[in-house]
């Protein structure tokens, strides 16, 4: 998946920010790349780390949350693009992603992107913390 890349300038004052210590100004301003470039995951990654660290659990999973639905969402439009069903290539390669197991009878991928996966897992650590 071709991801955005975030503007140099922001992310090197939040790495910055991150690597003398102020984590506030830092997810302040991942917050701030997310809103311009919604599928960075180095961004989200870091804000997941620095609400980890600052204890808040909320606005982690919140973080993961969003980053999941971003993420799936421009994931499922790639594969609809890729995937068009008046095609040939289309239907070529939906038959031959069902036929390797990759795909299920209704077309739906059978594993998930990567960050997905990992911020799925994730959330689930999180979810426990909360309790």
């Amino acid at each position: 998946m071709a991801l955005q890349v975030a503007s140099p300038d922001i992310t090197d004052k939040a790495k910055k920010a991150e690597h003398e210590g102020d984590l506030k100004v830092a997810s302040t301003l991942y917050e701030q790349v997310l809103k311009k470039y919604p599928i960075d995951e180095f961004s989200y990654n870091r804000l997941m780390i620095i609400y980890r660290k600052l204890k808040q659990y909320k606005d982690e999973l919140r973080v993961i949350n969003k980053g999941i639905k971003d993420f799936e969402s421009a994931y499922n439009k790639r594969i609809k693009k890729t995937f068009r069903k008046n095609s040939t290539t289309g239907k070529l390669s939906t038959a031959f992603m069902k036929s390797t197991g990759l795909m299920d009878k209704k077309g739906n991928a059978v594993h998930e992107p990567q960050p997905v996966a990992r911020w799925k897992k994730r959330k689930l650590t999180v979810e426990k913390k909360l309790q």
